[in-house]
C-alpha cells in the first residue's frame, strides 16, 4: 500500500525544471573549473575510487547539491541524503545503521548533509565517531563560513571546498538549456534578445533562480496558436524585485570592505558598499557605527571635524530611518572617504594599551597623585606639582619613572590625502553646489 501511495505521489508532482536538468555528469557540471577539471585534485581522487568527507562551501544555486550526488555517482557509493533543518542525531544514527548494511554488501556511504552550518555543536560531535572509524563519508554543503560555522574537531576531519558563484557564460547556458527543454517537451518559444540578458543578471550566478526564472517566464508567456512569445515586459513582472544576496558572511564581508575603502580614500567603492549593505536591509545604525570608527581611526586628529560629520549622520539616521537615511549616510562617506588620514590616535591607545597588558603597569609620580586628603603630605603625594597653567615653561615629568622616554604619540603622524583628493573641501564645496 505504501509503494502505491508512493507511486501516486510521484505521478502528481510537478518537478522544478532545476531539478529536471541537474547535470547527470561531471561532464555537464559547469562553471566549477577551479573544482571540477582536468586534472583536478578532487577529479584525480574520484578516478582511483578514494573518498574523502568533505564540506562545499558556496553561494545557493552554484552546484553544491548537484556534486555531492555527482561524486556519489563517479565512485558508485551509497548516497544518503538529509537536511539540518529537519533532521538531528536520530536521523544521523539511522545514516550509520544504514551504512553498515551497505558495507556488508562491499558500498561505501556518503551522508549528505544539507546546510550543515545549523547543525548545533552536539548534532556535530555526533559525526565524529563514525567518520574516524570510515563507517560513513560526509559530504555537507553551507552557505555559511565553516571557520565560523563547523565545530573544530569536525574541521580537522574534512577538506573545506569553496564552490564560486557560477560566471555569467554558465548561466546564460543554462538559461538557454531551460528554454531548449521546454521547446522539446512543449510548445516552441521565441522571445527579446535581451531576455537571456536579463535572466543572467537577474540570477547573480545562482543556477536554480535563472532556471524557476525561465520555466516561471515560460508559461507566463502569450501563447499564440503553437507557440509562445516572451517579452522583456512579462519577464519584469514575473520576476518583481530582485533580492540581494547577502549572508552572515557577506555582512562582515562588506562591512569589512566599507571601511577598508574610506580608510583607503575611495569614495566610489565606499558609496557602492554602502548602497549594496542599504539594499541587503542592514541596520542603518550598523553602518553609521561604522562611520564612527572610521572617522577616529582613519581620519583622526588630520580632520578633527569628520568625528562631528559621522555622529552628525547617526543621529540623522536615527531621526529619519530608511529611506531618507540613507543621503546624510551619504554625505559622510564622501566626507570621511576624501579627508585628509591620520592613525595617531589608534596607534597610541592600543600601543598604551599593550604596554599594560604585557606587564608595564606602573603607577603615577608621587607628585602627581591625589592629594585633596588629610594623610596625602605623608606619603609625598602631591608634593612639588607645578600647576601648569602658572608655569607653563617649567619641565615636569608625567610618566611613571619606567616609562620617562616612553613615545606613544608619533611626532610624525601618517597623515595622508588621496593624490586626486588633495582639495579635498573645495570638492566637497563644489559637489553641494552641484
Amino acid at each position: 500500500m505504501n509503494n502505491l501511495f508512493t507511486e501516486l505521489e510521484n505521478q502528481n508532482k510537478q518537478i522544478p525544471l532545476a531539478e529536471l536538468l541537474r547535470p547527470k555528469t561531471l561532464e555537464d557540471f559547469l562553471g566549477q573549473s577551479n573544482v571540477i577539471s582536468k586534472n583536478s585534485p578532487l577529479l584525480n581522487l574520484l578516478k582511483t575510487n578514494r573518498l574523502f568527507s568533505l564540506i562545499l562551501w558556496g553561494t545557493p544555486g552554484c552546484g553544491k547539491t548537484t556534486l555531492a550526488r555527482l561524486i556519489a555517482l563517479q565512485s558508485k557509493s551509497h548516497f544518503i541524503e538529509i537536511s539540518a533543518v529537519t533532521s538531528g542525531v536520530k536521523e544521523i544514527k539511522e545514516s550509520v545503521e544504514a551504512a553498515k548494511m551497505a558495507l556488508r554488501s562491499g558500498v561505501k556511504t556518503i551522508l549528505f548533509i544539507d546546510e550543515i552550518h545549523r547543525y548545533s555543536k552536539i548534532q556535530q560531535d555526533a559525526l565524529l565517531p563514525h567518520l574516524e572509524n570510515g563507517t560513513i563519508f560526509l559530504v555537507g554543503s553551507t552557505t555559511e563560513n565553516p571557520s565560523f560555522q563547523v565545530i573544530p574537531a569536525l574541521l580537522s576531519r574534512v577538506q573545506v571546498i569553496r564552490l564560486n558563484s557560477l560566471n555569467d557564460e554558465s548561466i546564460k547556458n543554462i538559461t538557454l538549456k531551460g528554454f531548449t527543454y521546454l521547446q522539446e517537451n512543449y510548445q516552441k518559444i521565441e522571445f527579446d534578445e535581451n531576455v537571456i540578458e536579463f535572466i543572467t543578471n537577474h540570477a547573480r550566478g545562482d543556477a536554480r533562480t535563472a532556471l524557476n526564472l525561465v520555466e516561471n517566464a515560460y508559461f507566463a508567456s502569450d501563447l499564440m496558436e503553437n507557440q509562445r512569445r516572451l517579452s522583456l515586459e512579462i519577464l519584469e513582472n514575473i520576476s518583481q524585485k530582485r533580492n540581494t544576496r547577502y549572508s552572515r558572511q557577506e555582512h562582515y564581508d562588506c562591512a569589512s570592505a566599507f571601511q577598508k575603502s574610506l580608510r583607503g580614500n575611495d569614495s566610489d567603492a565606499a558609496i557602492y558598499y554602502l548602497a549594496k549593505m542599504i539594499e541587503a536591509g542592514e541596520d542603518p545604525r550598523f553602518i553609521a557605527r561604522r562611520l564612527v570608527v572610521t572617522a577616529s581611526e582613519d581620519v583622526g586628529n588630520a580632520d578633527t571635524n569628520a568625528l562631528s560629520v559621522a555622529i552628525n549622520a547617526y543621529n540623522a539616521v536615527e531621526l529619519l530611518g530608511l529611506p531618507e537615511g540613507r543621503i546624510p549616510l551619504a554625505q559622510a562617506v564622501i566626507y570621511i572617504a576624501k579627508a585628509p588620514k591620520s592613525n595617531a590616535a589608534i596607534c597610541a591607545i592600543d600601543s598604551a594599551l599593550s604596554d599594560i597588558q604585557n606587564g608595564l603597569d606602573y603607577p603615577p609620580p608621587n607628585h602627581l597623585r591625589d592629594a585633596h586628603y588629610k594623610d596625602a603630605s605623608k606619603y609625598g603625594f602631591g608634593t612639588d606639582y607645578v600647576y601648569s597653567h602658572a608655569n607653563p615653561e617649567k619641565y615636569q615629568q608625567f610618566l611613571p619613572d619606567e616609562l620617562i622616554n616612553k613615545k606613544y604619540v608619533k611626532a610624525n603622524p601618517n597623515i595622508k590625502v588621496c593624490p586626486k583628493n588633495e582639495n579635498y573641501k573645495n570638492e566637497l564645496n563644489k559637489e553641494d553646489v552641484k
